[in-house]
């Protein structure tokens, strides 16, 4: 099941299951931006991450001496009990409460909130995270929409390009085959604003960045005049992702990350 809004330039439908954006379409053009979740490649259009971001450790962590396993991601993505607490035409309010089934993989009492607004060409999505524990609560929060490229006929994904707002001299960090951060790196952007995407961009998995200038990335074309732009002025970390040979990219932000391959475990002392 899925909620729609709309405006006079866009129309926006968001799954009620971890109110993922299903659909992002131009009103006047009607070309749709969101990758539509063909499950033999990736069967997601743009999961939502809290209170966990990437994988941990031997799918453990460690919280004020307790074990858990909060899952890859966390648990807003594939969520079954978002609650719709409020829409307008142009505005949907989803809310997740902690509840037993929570408190048993992530033992904080909490309150998930997420907003998607249209304002003119912009949709806005908004979180925020209640405590409502009787300590401090620790999470991470994170977007993973992915964006169909390329978005017209007779393109190819190797004409598509990511722009970033600033001038980069930026690497990005690599992941051991378990999929954990490690301390090596590897130069993706050389004084340059631009990432080319190709097929095999993404072979090693996501590119990640800790240290990016740019708190905005375009995904342009070489050969039409279409722009869509993602600003994440409050996120720290960006990942960008594809499967190899797919035709999409994931422009990610993130507060939080996967564990270090080196990590003790502890939940609270993780990066982000």
């Amino acid at each position: 099941m899925k909620h729609g809004i709309s405006n006079s330039q866009l129309q926006v439908s968001v799954l009620i299951k971890g109110t993922e954006i299903c659909s992002l379409k131009s009103r006047k053009t009607g070309i749709e931006y969101m990758w539509q979740a063909d499950s033999e490649i990736w069967g997601s259009n743009a999961p939502v991450l809290f209170p966990a971001i990437g994988s941990f450790k031997n799918e453990v962590c460690t919280i004020h001496g307790k074990e858990y396993r909060i899952p890859k991601h966390g648990f807003i993505r594939h969520n079954e009990n978002m609650v719709l607490k409020n829409r307008t035409e142009t505005s949907l309010h989803f809310q997740l409460e902690y509840s037993e089934e929570t408190l048993k993989a992530y033992p904080f009492k909490f309150r998930f909130n997420i907003t998607f607004e249209l304002i003119e060409n912009k949709l806005v999505v908004s979180h925020k995270v209640e405590n409502l524990d009787n300590q401090e609560i620790y999470f991470a929060l994170g977007g993973h929409p992915a964006f169909n490229a390329p978005l017209h006929k007779g393109e190819t994904y190797s004409d598509y390009y990511l722009e970033f707002e600033a001038i980069e001299n930026a690497s990005h960090t690599l992941l051991s085959e378990n999929r954990l951060i490690t301390d090596q790196t590897s130069k993706v952007l050389d004084h340059t604003n631009i990432l080319n995407l190709h097929p095999t961009l993404f072979k090693d998995d996501a590119l990640i960045f800790k240290d990016l200038k740019s708190k905005k990335v375009s995904l342009k074309s070489s050969t039409s005049n279409q722009t869509l732009s993602l600003s994440f002025p409050d996120f720290i970390y960006l990942g960008v992702w594809a499967k190899p040979n797919a035709p999409f990219v994931c422009i990610e932000p993130w507060l939080g990350i996967a564990d270090h391959e080196n990590t003790d475990g502890d939940y609270l002392k993780k990066n982000g």
